[in-house]
This record gives structure tokens, C-alpha cells and sequence, in this order.
């Protein structure tokens, strides 16, 4: 594998156990080898102070990325969230956009608020939005 993605403790994160979460994400990165770290944050389980929190923690940690969600909790990437997570995390980690990416202005509104990836089952609706409209 080149790329790991992991779960943030969520649970730990409410608590405030701030320490767990940035240890925990610290040994991915150590047992990563170098290879790059996503960390799922699930934004929609999480206040805008624990999105910023988790944001600083995985960047405190050496992850490359922090990402909005699995799909399993259910919601998925908004705008807002990943542009929270993007001024969080400045130019020092990437984000990525996953969930609730349905159509070419979904994927544009991803990346117009600081996603550097998306992900989507939609992808061939995305791409037909891309055959209508080739400026983007």
C-alpha cells in the first residue's frame, strides 16, 4: 500500500482526550514508513471546534491529509466542512473530500473551498458535467 487511511478515535476526540487522538495517529504515521496518511475525521458525527480540533491533531501527528468521512456514518463532504478543514490545516496537509460528491458542481464546490482530492461513487456523472462544460 502507498497510502494508509485511518479513523480518528471519535470517541476519545469528545472526551477531550486530546493526547490519545494525537498519539494514535502519531503511531499510523510512525508504522506508515513514510508513506502518506489520511485521517478520516467522519465530520458529520463532529461540532466545528472537534473538526478543528481533529484538523490540528492530525497535523500536529505528521499525517498528509485529513478527509471528511468513510460514507458509513452517514452525510458526507459539504463545502463548509472542507474549507473549516482547509483553514485549518493551511498548506502544511492536504484535504480530501469524500461523500456526498454527486455531480461536476458538487466536485467543483470541493475543490473551490480547498480540497486537493475528491472522492465519489459518481464519477460518471461528474465526468458527463465535464463533457457539457470543458472551462473548469
Amino acid at each position: 500500500a502507498d497510502e494508509i487511511d485511518m479513523v480518528i478515535n471519535i470517541g476519545a476526540l469528545k472526551d477531550g482526550r486530546d493526547d490519545d487522538v494525537q498519539r494514535d495517529i502519531a503511531a499510523v504515521v510512525e508504522a506508515a514508513q513514510g508513506h502518506t496518511v489520511k485521517v478520516i475525521i467522519e465530520t458529520v458525527l463532529l461540532t466545528d471546534e472537534e473538526k478543528v480540533k481533529a484538523s490540528e491533531l492530525s497535523k500536529a501527528a505528521g499525517a498528509h491529509f485529513v478527509k471528511t468521512s468513510t460514507g458509513f456514518a452517514g452525510g458526507g463532504a459539504t463545502p463548509e466542512d472542507v474549507k473549516l478543514m482547509k483553514d485549518t490545516v493551511g498548506d502544511a496537509l492536504e484535504v480530501k473530500a469524500s461523500g456526498g460528491v454527486r455531480n461536476l458542481d458538487d466536485f467543483k464546490a470541493m475543490l473551490d473551498a480547498g480540497a486537493t482530492r475528491v472522492g465519489a461513487s459518481a464519477g460518471v456523472q461528474i465526468m458527463q458535467g465535464l463533457e457539457v462544460e470543458t472551462d473548469y
